[in-house]
């Protein structure tokens, strides 16, 4: 996955989403300008510049926390220096597309990332008691070297593979950005993006009856309730290659930035989409073709339920309301429209594979 690049305008050059202490730590190890002058820049004692120079020397421990370090230090080399465009780190858009991906299969039950120090990728699996660990996440090593700086995710694990678990400041990130994400397709306009533990603006903390908030939490989506629903027998009313299935088509949903389109049916959605303007990127192009050809394939009826349930978020009994199905009807179908999205996916072959 290619990533954009951060623009560096600033007086410096470091990505936006850098917390504040990483960018003083670089700037005295890497620029090596004195803790004093740091100290005087930023308006606090010498004292203060040296504990967060040596509480993050400190968490260079961790190698997703060093991995990022590095590779933020890179962006302060001299000009003649500079790194290759495939070593630079994430803009903040980037890193909140995939913060938004990967933290939300992270809240799963039983997630965790693992990675290991000769892996170029992480991956995010689901540990359960009763069935085998099964892969939720594939993760670049930029994008989870970053979340592991940002103290999204930390490390309960060490070793030959390391596992990371999410953590609560990573947990509130997730549904910042979410929010954000929300309101930007709900046409609110661009939100400012809130990175490394900063407080939400003002407009986010309001309580009142129009503060927007998400209707699921990240683990709790319609899909993740059904799939943890036993019957009588004690057996999942979901079984993970079905679930699956959904979660690689709300992947390839998200990754289109298609965004909710109100709650047009499948064919007017469908219509409204590819009349939509090309997409910004290569990746977004073929995820926004995969959509429309999974509904496609999936027809009146089950794409819609698919459409609502997968893609948009919507709860069964929320759906069938909208499709005019009598009750329980929609978790029926549903399974149904989950069986022939897997058999799409599979006839896909390698294509069809979940990509994150």
């Amino acid at each position: 996955m290619t990533y954009a690049l951060f623009s560096a305008g600033s007086e410096d050059c470091l990505p936006a989403w850098v917390p504040a202490e990483v960018s003083v730590y670089l700037e005295h190890t890497e620029a090596g300008r004195p803790l004093r002058a740091l100290a005087r820049a930023a308006g606090v004692h010498a004292s203060t510049v040296l504990r967060q120079v040596r509480a993050m020397e400190a968490r260079r421990e961790d190698m997703l926390v060093d991995g990022a370090l590095t590779r933020l230090g890179r962006c302060l080399m001299p000009a003649d220096a500079v790194p290759g465009t495939d070593d630079m780190p994430l803009s903040s858009d980037a890193l909140a597309q995939e913060a938004r991906r990967v933290l939300r299969r992270m809240c799963e039950p039983g997630a965790v990332l693992a990675v290991a120090a000769d892996m170029d990728k992480a991956v995010v699996v689901r540990e359960a008691e009763d069935t085998d660990p099964t892969r939720r996440a594939v993760v670049d090593r930029a994008p989870a070297e970053a979340l592991a700086l940002c103290g999204w995710i930390a490390c309960d694990r060490p070793g030959r593979v390391s596992r990371y678990l999410i953590t609560a400041a990573g947990r509130a990130a997730l549904n910042r950005l979410l929010a954000e994400a929300e309101n930007r397709a709900r046409g609110f306009g661009e939100a400012p993006a809130a990175f490394a533990g900063a407080p939400p603006p003002r407009a986010a903390r309001d309580t009142g009856r129009n503060a927007p908030a998400p209707r699921f939490r990240a683990a709790e989506t319609p899909l993740a309730l059904l799939a943890r629903r036993r019957d009588g027998h004690g057996r999942t009313f979901l079984p993970p290659e079905l679930a699956g299935a959904g979660e690689r088509l709300r992947e390839d949903f998200e990754m289109a930035g298609i965004g909710p389109r109100g709650t047009a049916a499948r064919d007017r959605f469908l219509t409204e989409v590819e009349a939509l303007p090309a997409a910004s990127g290569p990746g977004s192009a073929a995820a926004r073709a995969r959509v429309v050809g999974a509904l496609r394939d999936l027809g009146p009826g089950l794409g819609d339920v698919a459409l609502r349930c997968c893609c948009r978020l919507e709860g069964l009994e929320s759906a069938e309301r909208a499709l005019g199905w009598s009750a329980r009807s929609g978790k029926i179908v549903l399974r149904i429209a989950l069986e022939r999205l897997r058999r799409h996916y599979d006839a896909l072959g390698d294509a069809g594979a979940m990509l994150g």
